[in-house]
């Protein structure tokens, strides 16, 4: 039972950390929030994601190239270039390396609006700092597992970041259905009740009003994340920008 609260616990709160403050901050700047909250959340994607953690820079600068060449060759993570998932993930992970080091040249436009923490980013994506969590992810499965079966959930732990943002841009563009056939990817809404991934997996809703905070667009369709930020504009933790603005 305590291996999987935490496994559950890891999932959703690095999820979390992915998809209000990656995504829908970082990437689409859906809403303002105070530079102390800036860096709380920060910190927090960092310490959920731990081994697996993903600079804010490169995220958004994907994410943005996602949206402008979505499904093309041009896509950092399209599916429908490639066999399965781990074909994509390695080719998302060079893409997201080059972007990283310098190595792959960013289009201006992609390149602004985020936030950027460099001394957080050099520890937090340091190889000891990941092996640090990686060590304590492992040290919890020696003191609850209560079989060995259990082990093999590791390699969750260790890549939870990239593991949730390759079924996401996977299923998200190869299984659903579309409430908006004229956009012209082939972004999918994989789920109507998307508990899974957060919402995440509105993809075609998202691809069609890629500013919009709620992902889901029908009465029927629930996203988990948009009642907790309308709760954060509520309480002032964050503001949220009026779509016409955007």
């Amino acid at each position: 039972m305590a291996i999987l609260i935490f496994l559950l616990l890891h999932w959703y709160l690095s999820l979390f950390g992915q998809t209000f403050y990656l995504h829908r901050y970082s990437a689409h700047k859906m809403f303002t929030m105070s530079p102390f909250w800036e860096k709380f959340w920060y910190m927090f994607t960092w310490i959920t994601q731990g081994s697996s953690y993903l600079n804010a820079r490169a995220y958004a600068i994907l994410h943005r190239m996602h949206h402008a060449y979505s499904d093309t060759e041009q896509d950092p993570h399209t599916p429908h270039f490639f066999k399965e998932a781990f074909t994509m993930m390695m080719h998302t992970r060079k893409i997201y390396n080059g972007v990283l080091t310098g190595t792959i040249e960013v289009e201006p436009k992609f390149d602004k609006n985020f936030p950027v923490y460099p001394t957080i980013d050099k520890i937090a994506d340091h190889n000891a700092t990941r092996l640090f969590f990686a060590a304590l992810y492992i040290t919890f499965y020696i003191c609850f597992a209560t079989h060995w079966w259990m082990f093999l959930l590791l390699p969750i732990h260790f890549l939870i970041g990239p593991i949730q943002g390759a079924i996401v841009n996977w299923a998200g563009h190869k299984y659903g259905y579309r409430n908006f056939p004229e956009e012209k990817d082939q972004s999918k809404n994989t789920l109507i009740i998307d508990f899974l991934m957060l919402g995440e997996l509105f993809q075609n809703n998202h691809h069609h009003a890629g500013a919009r905070p709620n992902f889901a667009a029908k009465w029927w369709e629930v996203d988990p994340v948009y009642p907790i930020i309308k709760v954060f504009n509520k309480i002032g933790m964050i503001k949220l920008i009026p779509i016409k603005a955007i």
